[in-house]
């Protein structure tokens, strides 16, 4: 009888989708937007739109082009060639010889360093920007007040940065940028210096403050866990261009391209050629000869290349063979690693490598001998 080694399927967290209303047009349009240095192209030639009060996030690995991308939208770096609009006003426009300085942006920007005065304390540190504008004392008391409530920094007013620990200081931030009610707020990797801990804990804190003041914001990360728990939308990046523009979910379980797939979460790629379509099914025959019955990312014409793209989490073990399951293939245990809440296994079929994440209480060595059952419905034919 065959037994089913997986008997509940791992799954990585994935969050809830966010439920926002915005409006459907554009209020940050990037068009055309391209900046080099020198002989490398830092962005290249892309068009975004970020509606009014969605978090979205740019994400990618180092010198992908995403801080230059929001340091453009700050005006802290001029563009080559495109145009940066905000809420229909036109900001940077080489062409029109349009550069709006950052100070008349009307944007909060919060940056991966501490930026605050060392020899001031919490209120005068949050309190500088309207001191420089002139304001009454009452109304600087009462907005310094009302974002302090809202970062969660009561009664630490006259406390030192030295005082404070990370996650204080960088609420410091938050709050000196979202005391002059910016437009849109700007975040450059701003829990990339927080232990791992805190950066957890900061990232619900951040989802919370977003969604309370509804202020239009653009998140920059290399980290997959933020993008995944703070956005509505995510822009994956690399080499200055643009892969997808898309909700969390559509990113995990719809990738357009190898890279998205390959950057968000952990992938198992089977190189083959779609030699059948049916409703809603498509059948890619792998190199091996092995029949894989998948989903297909867009419309693929029969004949043509594609890699399968399937999860860790998303292979079931079985001990025995079983007649007429779909996707049910042998394999061999190579490696295995007990990590807690599940175990890492690295299988080897004929010459193909592939990764299952399982339940801890399925126990195998390497040399054991497994059927892996990839999901059909979780297996997504991707342009190879």
């Amino acid at each position: 009888m065959t037994e089913l080694l997986t008997d509940k399927a791992f799954k990585p967290h994935l969050p809830m989708q966010r439920t926002r209303v915005w409006s459907r047009m554009g209020f940050i349009e990037l068009r055309d937007l391209t900046k080099t240095f020198g002989e490398t192209v830092a962005v290249d030639h892309i068009d975004l739109d970020i509606e009014k009060g969605e978090l979205l996030t740019l994400l990618g690995s180092s010198g992908c082009g995403k801080t230059t991308t929001l340091r453009m939208i700050a005006g802290f770096i001029k563009p080559d060639f495109g145009e940066v609009t905000i809420d229909g006003q036109v900001l940077s426009s080489p062409i029109k010889g349009i550069q709006v300085p950052p100070s008349k942006r009307e944007m909060g920007m919060v940056f991966q360093s501490f930026a605050i005065w060392p020899h001031m304390n919490v209120f005068d540190n949050i309190a500088y920007g309207l001191k420089i504008k002139k304001l009454p004392k009452a109304e600087i008391q009462k907005e310094v007040q009302r974002v302090m409530e809202m970062v969660h920094l009561e009664g630490l007013e006259k406390r030192y940065p030295s005082q404070l620990s990370g996650g204080q200081q960088q609420r410091v931030c938050l709050a000196r940028s979202l005391v002059r009610h910016p437009r849109v707020l700007l975040l450059d990797e701003p829990l990339a210096n927080l232990d791992a801990k805190l950066r957890e804990e900061m990232r619900f804190e951040l989802n919370r403050l977003q969604t309370e003041t509804g202020i239009t914001t653009v998140y920059v990360t290399h980290d997959q866990a933020e993008a995944m728990v703070l956005s509505d939308r995510i822009s994956v990046m690399d080499r200055g261009i643009i892969h997808q523009v898309d909700t969390p979910i559509n990113i995990y379980e719809k990738p357009k391209t190898k890279f998205v797939a390959d950057f968000i979460g952990l992938s198992n790629f089977i190189p083959g050629r779609i030699t059948q379509l049916g409703d809603g099914m498509t059948v890619v025959t792998s190199r091996q000869g092995r029949m894989i019955h998948c989903r297909a990312s867009e419309k693929i014409e029969e004949g043509r290349d594609v890699l399968v793209l399937v999860r860790p989490e998303d292979i079931e073990i079985y001990s025995n063979e079983r007649s007429r399951m779909m996707n049910l293939f042998r394999a061999r245990v190579v490696e295995c690693a007990y990590l807690g809440n599940s175990r890492d296994y690295r299988f080897e079929m004929d010459e193909q490598r592939v990764r299952v994440q399982s339940l801890p209480s399925v126990a195998m060595k390497p040399g054991d001998v497994a059927y892996l059952h990839f999901k059909p419905e979780r297996c997504l034919a991707i342009p190879a």
